[in-house]
């Protein structure tokens, strides 16, 4: 008879996406402290940055879709957080309708002109794609800053109204209205959860480890890219929408390449594959950048770039990736046989 002790099948795997079963009393309290936790932001910290925080929370969401899950590094996201903002600002202004009108009039734009740049970016992998995207990214600032009776050019989108069906408290009060917005922000999360949770994000991450198989295996590769890249063009479209209308004006800084080089970095401070890692990358990000900008200091992206290169060199999962491990490890070691 061998001695050798078997694991048992119930033990956890590191390699698994959770360390909680997928229904139980304990995900749901940590679903719930989370929702707590969103909701409270206001009452400790400015409104207008929590609203930020939630704001780069999606976005960064919306590219760990694409780079965590299906492999796709994109340099080129601002295209759609940008020319969502601007759609949506334009829908405001010129029709007059709520808000909620104009930010999923936002997310549709951003949507439709995410077709042509997947279908034409998904046919390049690595740093072809990464590049492709940025091309197409930097074209619409172009055309953003030429076309200036629109757009309103270096001045930007400029006097975005938060109608909100009459309702005073939501159209005057940054608090209120963040309830408001994070109620998008919570769809959005919502949608990207179940994608990653769904047979459809299985075969996402199947074309991320091993393309080859995944063609072998039937499935048309290029049109799951073209989807996914579409869905998270349209998660990015709800996130820019929520800050155009947040912020009451859209820039061309919402365009330009550092915008999806930020974006990309606070999906690696929080964690790459981990959905999650969006919201507290962000959180640090924003955090950080608000109170170095309120104590005056000048060098911001010295000191927020030095902790970045931090975070990739001592915690390669990134903050909740890493913290994600660690939980996971202590569990499976108290579950191992002695």
């Amino acid at each position: 008879m061998s001695t050798e002790l078997t694991t048992p099948t119930s033990e956890l795997d590191l390699g698994e996406s959770s360390i909680m079963p997928r229904r139980g009393p304990w995900r749901a309290l940590l679903l719930l402290v989370g929702l707590v936790i969103v909701c409270a932001l206001p009452w400790y910290i400015y409104p207008p940055v929590a609203m930020d925080i939630m704001c780069w929370g999606l976005f960064a969401i919306s590219v760990d879709l694409l780079l965590g899950y299906t492999g796709l590094l994109s340099f080129g996201h601002a295209a759609f957080w940008g020319g969502s903002a601007y759609c949506t600002g334009l829908i405001a202004i010129k029709s007059g309708l709520p808000f909620p009108v104009a930010i999923l009039g936002g997310a549709v734009f951003a949507m439709l002109i995410a077709v042509p740049i997947g279908y034409l970016s998904v046919r390049r992998t690595g740093i072809y794609f990464a590049m492709v995207t940025l091309a197409f990214a930097q074209m619409l600032y172009f055309v953003a800053n030429q076309w200036s009776s629109v757009t309103g050019g270096e001045n930007g989108l400029q006097g975005i109204p938060k109608s909100f069906f009459g309702v005073d408290a939501v159209e005057t009060d940054s608090f209120y209205f963040y309830y408001v917005g994070l109620a998008f922000i919570l769809v959005g999360v919502l949608l990207a959860w179940r994608v990653v949770n769904s047979p459809f994000g299985r075969v996402l991450t199947a074309i991320r480890d091993n393309p080859a198989r995944a063609r072998a295996l039937g499935y048309d590769v290029e049109r799951y890219k073209i989807t996914v890249f579409v869905l998270s063009a349209g998660l990015a479209g709800l996130a820019g929408g929520v800050f155009a209308i947040s912020h009451g004006f859209a820039s061309l800084q919402e365009l330009v390449w550092t915008t999806s080089g930020k974006v990309v970095l606070i999906t690696v401070l929080g964690g790459i594959g981990t959905l999650w890692g969006g919201l507290v990358g962000a959180g640090i990000a924003v955090t950080l950048e608000d109170q170095l900008a309120s104590s005056g200091f000048e060098g911001i992206g010295l000191i927020t770039g030095s902790i970045f290169v931090i975070i990739v060199l001592l915690f390669r999962h990134g903050v909740w990736g890493t913290g994600r491990n660690l939980l996971r490890k202590w569990v499976i070691d108290r579950r191992r046989p002695r």
